[in-house]
């Protein structure tokens, strides 16, 4: 619980974060060719700069989530958004691309600070009857940074150069870090005095590491044995969850409540099969149809508009309709996307692009906010924490193994190649390649929306 915090400001500063990450997160997308062009890099290390990233935030939520619990939540916010802020300065000034991924990586350990202790601070400092619109404007925030990103970014790319995007990262990541100051002092949660599962914390991160650098290594032996070791360490860290006393996550909530399991998994399903969409398409845009920065972000922008737009829809209908009826026709509406995406060519019409990316806005509309609701309508009030998280980690590894499914397909199609106008084949080829098995990843998605049960007459729950 958190004492006499002022309620604007933490709804202040977790807005501010709220919008960050994803502001940072599309523009950089748009910002990658320019990016490649200063380090000289190949096709395998630009798609590190997004997954390094992401990496690193999956990794580390759910270990920084529970210490955060354990020792205060606006320590660990405040650290988050400094730790943000200096790195993202610290980008401009890198001297390689080595040093660059590196930092990024640090980024991605300030975004899992945030992303651990925002929803959790305004759920500790609103009334329970002024949580729903609190946590809607926070939401709003996502997607606002989501759907200006790219035009933005675009923008400021092609007019100021990549790096302004990493000054207005540390300059918002500042402000969030400033408004904590103006915070009452914070009591600690219930949670404190448990202890820290240290060993299952890194079990858990030399699973995901070995899974994701596994990924980029295959089809070679290393690859294979990565990927191998990393789903050894899961299988140990699973069972080392189900019993402890203070795991890092509640593994039985998945067996005991159905909906909460298939909720999870669709939702795992849906990132990994959508989240490397926009990473193609910049560069696919920007190298193949030779669209300007600005351009390409003025084409992107369509589907996270789309997403915002249809969202509130979305998540009004889900009240009154079973969700997942909803949210697994927004994975077919995202199948339809992807599969228009497979086809692809160099004479593709951007309108065709356009469309396609529509779909998938709209589809992405209607799956989130309803597969939300569902996760959080199924579980108890003193599980909303532990749902939040869970579904947090979901998405985030979704997002890491959608970028390590690129990975791979640049590895074996391009290789150590750099990206230019000479081996565009080769990116219009991996692309192909990769929404074909994004959209096989989808039609997999919708079964397990349906699957999830009925919410709303409480039969979910297995």
């Amino acid at each position: 619980m958190i004492r006499k915090i002022k309620l604007p400001v933490v709804l202040v500063a977790t807005s501010i974060s709220s919008f960050t990450t994803p502001f940072l997160g599309s523009s950089v997308n748009v910002a990658l060719p320019a990016i490649a062009r200063d380090f000289s890099m190949s096709a395998m290390a630009l798609s590190w700069v997004a997954s390094s990233f992401i990496m690193a935030a999956a990794i580390m939520l759910l270990p920084l989530g529970r210490l955060a619990d354990l020792h205060g939540r606006k320590v660990f916010f405040f650290a988050g958004s400094i730790i943000l802020s200096v790195s993202s300065l610290s980008c401009i000034l890198a001297s390689s691309e080595m040093v660059f991924i590196a930092l990024r990586v640090v980024q991605g350990v300030g975004s899992a600070m945030i992303f651990s202790t925002g929803t959790a601070m305004l759920i500790s400092a609103y009334p329970p009857h002024r949580r729903g619109m609190v946590l809607g404007i926070n939401v709003a925030a996502v997607y606002i940074g989501l759907t200006i990103g790219p035009f933005i970014g675009g923008m400021i790319v092609e007019h100021l150069g990549w790096k302004t995007i990493f000054i207005v990262n540390a300059l918002l990541g500042a402000a969030a870090a400033g408004l904590c100051f103006l915070m009452d002092k914070e009591k600690l949660t219930p949670a404190n005095g448990e202890d820290f599962d240290l060993a299952g914390s890194l079990l858990y991160a030399v699973a995901l590491f070995s899974l994701m650098y596994g990924f980029s290594k295959l089809p070679r032996a290393t690859g294979a044995v990565l990927v191998a070791g990393g789903m050894i360490c899961f299988v140990f860290f699973i069972h080392r969850q189900l019993h402890i006393a203070f795991p890092l996550i509640n593994v039985r909530l998945f067996s005991d409540n159905r909906v909460f399991g298939m909720s999870n998994l669709a939702a795992l399903i849906n990132y990994c099969a959508t989240f490397a969409v926009t990473f193609l398409m910049s560069l696919y845009l920007q190298h193949v149809k030779l669209l300007s920065p600005s351009h390409t972000g003025f084409v992107l922008v369509l589907s996270p508009m789309l997403q915002a737009f249809f969202s509130p829809f979305a998540g009004w209908l889900s009240d009154r309709r079973e969700p997942r009826i909803i949210a697994s026709t927004g994975m077919a509406f995202s199948v339809v996307g992807l599969a228009g995406l497979a086809f692809i060519s160099a004479a593709t019409p951007v309108a065709l692009i356009l469309l396609w990316l529509s779909l998938l806005g709209i589809g992405f509309a209607l799956f989130s906010s309803p597969n939300v609701n569902a996760v959080m309508s199924c579980v108890e009030n003193k599980l909303y924490g532990i749902a939040s998280a869970t579904l947090a980690t979901m998405r985030l590894v979704g997002q890491m193994l959608s970028m390590g499914v690129a990975m791979l397909i640049f590895s074996c199609v391009i290789g150590d190649q750099p990206l230019s106008p000479a081996n565009s084949g080769l990116l219009v080829l991996s692309s192909k390649i990769i929404f074909s098995i994004m959209a096989a990843i989808c039609v997999l998605g919708v079964f397990a929306s349906l699957a999830r049960g009925r919410v709303h007459d409480g039969s979910g729950a297995s």
